[in-house]
């Protein structure tokens, strides 16, 4: 693995052979430097406080090398990267303003993308991991993840299960809370429904009384106008003096007639005047019929006010219109069933919640029983570990155990009800007994700041036997530690790099003179600009650092004997 850093915090190119590799420095070098640039190229979240003051953007760029086929090289190519005879080249780049690009394999890409990779190719740890290893919750996940498919598949099945009865619960919880709103609602409803069926109103019914209330209330109006153009089209018996319309028309008519042979266009003429004289005729009939029609009946017209006023009432509180007053109804009643119905709902969903909880029930036991049983391989193999760690004596175990909780709150287990979670019903926690005779307490209490390093460096040991990633980097694992413990962690970590690339920040020389090579990083500064050198240390230069790391000063004479009595044990044991 290759990475160049412009920008986040220092500028460097740094080298990550395969193998073990250590990085050391005085303290404030930029160390972090590696660990930081390496988070970002695999995802991790942007700080533009990273980007140099002065500086437009940070760049990081990275080559690392993809076995063929691997789950990595499946999802960047997936993502439209391309690979360059299993190298992977990867780019992170950060504006000063906060904004942050991501480029694999020569293709723009999420950043999530490279989130997802991260899990393909490196597991990085440093001292907030010991932290969190302190939490119940990473200490079940760490099981979990050593058991893998004989507790992943029960996990997936209670998971399933779990989340259906969380949805049962709530809609029946909401049904049962809210019975006394869901009443009142019902109440309503039928008083609408109830109003609605009385007066039973009829599709376009109000537009047809409001016509009718219009004829009636005008009608001598309507009946005046309808005789007065009767006799303009007719005539008026009474005055047999008048002209009407009819008889001018049809006198044109016959004077026309007599003529139209002589000239087609007059007889053109003389057609559309006799159809005029026949459309004043038939107008002139439908009028003497109207007026003969015409229903001045007060009492009907009370009626029909009587009925608007009925409808008006039911516009105004369920619809603009009686068509909106139907949709109402249809509506509501719809509605009115499936609050009838809340009952037998109720029934249905506390049947089918108590059948889930049953069957939560046997999931968790068999969950539990997945995690036991792991539980005992995972802690013999994790004490194992720490006898080569300087700790011989000491013990590691898992309690498993469960938290009873009220009838109905939880899930029966092995005839008792217990708290369930999303994970199950356990609570898991790592136990240590660092020495004989001493009870197995909680390492969150029973384990120094080196001993909790160990166990950490064990645990992910032990996870590199059963699912391994080819880079482990440890930020400072070791802090804590001293003397014996140190050589040992040392000699564990070059174990380690035979399978594996190591990369190790760390301030211990036990640690550093284990590694294959040893990366330096010094700080520079012209006045303007402090700068980040990394140099590859060999011979001299390897024993001069391990000196300073030793006593503070390179060129003391026990030191440097001290520092290739390291080296000489490390290659030794190698």
């Amino acid at each position: 693995m290759r990475i160049r850093s412009l920008g986040v915090i220092d500028d460097a190119v740094v080298e990550l052979s395969p193998g073990f590799t250590a990085v050391t420095g005085e303290t404030g070098a930029g160390k972090t430097m590696v660990v930081t640039s390496l988070g970002l190229l695999l995802g991790g979240r942007a700080d533009p406080a990273l980007v140099r003051i002065g500086a437009k953007n940070a760049v990081v760029e990275g080559r690392v090398t993809v076995p063929p086929g691997s789950g990595a090289a499946a999802r960047a190519e997936e993502a439209g990267a391309e690979l360059d005879d299993g190298v992977l080249l990867v780019s992170r780049t950060v504006s000063a303003e906060g904004r942050s690009r991501a480029h694999l394999g020569g293709r723009s890409v999420p950043v999530g993308v490279l989130a997802e990779l991260a899990d393909e190719l490196v597991a990085v740890h440093g001292q907030t991991d010991q932290q969190g290893l302190l939490k119940l919750g990473r200490q079940r996940q760490a099981l979990d993840r050593y058991a893998g498919d004989a507790v992943a598949g029960p996990l997936a099945k209670y998971t399933a299960v779990y989340k259906r009865l969380k949805r049962v619960s709530a809609e029946l919880d909401e049904i049962t809370t809210r019975a006394r709103e869901r009443a009142q609602e019902a109440d309503l409803l039928r008083f609408g429904l109830d109003e609605i069926a009385a007066v039973e109103p009829r599709a376009g019914e109000d537009v047809e009384l409001a016509e009718e209330a219009s004829r009636l209330g005008h009608a001598e109006a309507l009946a005046s106008a309808a005789a007065v153009a009767h006799a303009a089209l007719a005539g008026n018996p009474e005055d047999p003096e008048g002209v009407d319309a009819t008889t001018l028309v049809g006198g044109a008519n016959r004077a026309l007639d007599a003529v139209r042979s002589h000239d087609p266009a007059l007889a053109a003429l003389a057609e559309r005047i006799g159809e005029v004289q026949i459309l004043l005729t038939d107008v002139a009939a439908e009028l003497a019929g109207y007026a003969d029609d015409l229903d001045a009946d007060p009492l009907r017209l009370s009626a029909v006010e009587e009925r608007r006023a009925a409808l008006t009432q039911l516009t105004r509180k369920y619809g603009e219109d009686v068509t909106g007053v139907l949709a109402w109804a249809e509506a509501s009643a719809a509605r009115l069933l499936e609050l009838d119905g809340d009952d037998e709902r109720i029934d249905e969903l506390a049947a089918e919640r108590a059948s889930l909880r049953g069957e939560l029930g046997a999931l968790a036991q068999e969950l539990t029983n997945a995690r036991t049983e792991a539980a005992s391989r995972f802690a013999a193999a994790v004490t194992d570990e720490l006898a080569s760690l300087a700790m011989p004596h000491a013990r590691v175990s898992f309690d498993i155990r469960q938290n009873e909780t009220e009838a109905g709150d939880g899930v029966e287990v092995d005839g008792r009800t217990v708290v369930c979670g999303p994970s199950g019903v356990d609570e898991v926690e790592l136990l240590l007994a660092p020495h004989p005779g001493a009870p197995p307490r909680p390492i969150a209490k029973g384990a120094s700041g080196g001993e909790l390093s160990r166990v950490m460096l064990a645990v992910e040991v032990v996870f590199a036997g059963t699912d391994p990633v080819p880079t482990y980097l440890f930020d400072e694992v070791d802090a804590g530690v001293g003397g014996k413990a140190a050589v040992e962690i040392g000699r564990r970590l070059a174990k380690l790099a035979r399978s594996a690339q190591v990369v190790v920040v760390t301030h211990l020389p036990q640690v550093a003179a284990f590694a294959d090579r040893q990366l330096l990083v010094e700080k520079t500064n012209d006045g303007t600009v402090t700068r980040s050198g990394v140099t590859v240390l060999e011979g001299e230069d390897r024993v001069r650092e391990l000196s300073r790391m030793l006593a503070g000063q390179e060129d003391s004479e026990t030191a440097r004997a001290h520092a290739e009595e390291l080296l000489e044990a490390a290659r030794a044991d190698a």
